[in-house]
């Protein structure tokens, strides 16, 4: 494990990825903040998520997984806002975002969908749902996550479209890290159960942001196997805590509108340089990324919200690891083996 923790993969033009991502949430930013609204950030950044599904893919079949991956993250924003309505949103969002688990996580196994898993579905709705929303609210974010989205997809198609001889299309998608085909119940289950579990504990113990703590724990499960699963947890303990030191210098500096909105666009893009070759390094962009736009729009001392991210992000992944390894086949298969005999 510490191994692959220092493993650096290969480049395989994350550039071109990184380039995409950072224009989709880039452009979004600066509208609004030229409008005055960058309260709303929050719903474009979560839409330009879209921007981060299909790189492995081109021409239609990045097209096809960008439009139902943009569905799925407006969507999440929009339940997200109806659920921030309610005073009661902290204890409602924890069952609720388990089912977001659930349905992100099958979908994804059965459509192959990659980045795999209900992470970034499960976010989009957590963190949505955390602050206190009105009526007055739901629009804005369904035209905002949603032009957002759009505007990724367009992104998304246009540079393929422009580099026709760079790679063959790949009509048929690769099987998912996560959540094999003959296990898609039982993967939806392990996410649902995992989000379920660390955001109860983290609601039940006051922590400011329990979507943090529901986050983290899909994050392990992703993986198919134990060891895999351990991996990517210590990868996203040892990722956030460097990224929180990064995150406590920029909040610090506390930065006016436009030039945070910049500071947000080359995290983002040095985030998909990394990610698919290291994701604890990816992390290091990914938690600035995560704590500046939710500080953005509700500021909070920086000391609470580096402790806040800093103990959900272990509660989750400790949850995940547990709820991998608990409901892992082959224990499955060992008791009925003992019951048999």
């Amino acid at each position: 494990m510490l191994g692959r923790l220092l493993t650096l993969g290969p480049h395989a033009g994350a550039h071109r990825i990184a380039i995409r991502a950072s224009v989709s949430v880039l452009v979004p930013l600066l509208v609004l903040w030229w409008t005055g609204h960058l309260e709303w950030s929050i719903y474009a950044t979560f839409g330009a998520f879209t921007s981060l599904y299909g790189r492995e893919r081109t021409y239609r079949a990045r097209l096809s997984l960008q439009v139902e991956a943009g569905v799925t993250q407006v969507a999440a924003v929009t339940l997200g806002v109806l659920v921030g309505i309610s005073d009661q949103r902290a204890w409602i969002s924890v069952p609720v975002a388990a089912v977001v688990a659930f349905g992100a996580s099958s979908e994804s196994a059965r459509r192959g969908w990659h980045p795999p898993g209900s992470l970034f579905q499960v976010f989009a709705f957590a963190a949505v749902a955390s602050a206190p929303a009105t009526r007055e609210d739901v629009l804005p974010a369904v035209l905002v996550s949603g032009g957002s989205a759009l505007f990724s997809v367009l992104v998304g198609y246009a540079g393929p479209a422009m580099r026709r001889a760079r790679l063959t299309p790949l009509d048929v998608p690769a099987r998912p890290i996560g959540g094999a085909v003959e296990g898609v119940w039982r993967y939806a289950v392990q996410s649902a159960l995992g989000v379920l579990i660390a955001g109860t504990i983290a609601t039940s113990a006051g922590i400011g942001r329990p979507y943090w703590a529901m986050v983290s724990a899909v994050v392990p499960l992703v993986a198919r196997d134990l060891t895999a699963q351990l991996t990517r947890g210590l990868h996203r303990v040892v990722g956030t805590g460097l990224g929180l030191l990064v995150a406590w210098a920029l909040l610090e500096l506390d930065l006016p509108g436009l030039a945070l909105v910049l500071v947000v666009a080359v995290l983002q893009a040095g985030a998909e340089l990394v990610v698919g070759r290291n994701y604890a390094l990816a992390l290091v962009c990914v938690t600035p990324l995560a704590l500046l736009m939710v500080h953005l729009v509700v500021p909070v001392p920086t000391h609470e919200l580096l402790v806040d991210r800093g103990v959900e992000t272990v509660i989750g992944v400790a949850v995940g690891v547990a709820v991998g390894y608990l409901s892992r086949p082959r224990l499955t298969e060992a008791i009925r083996s003992r019951i048999a005999l």
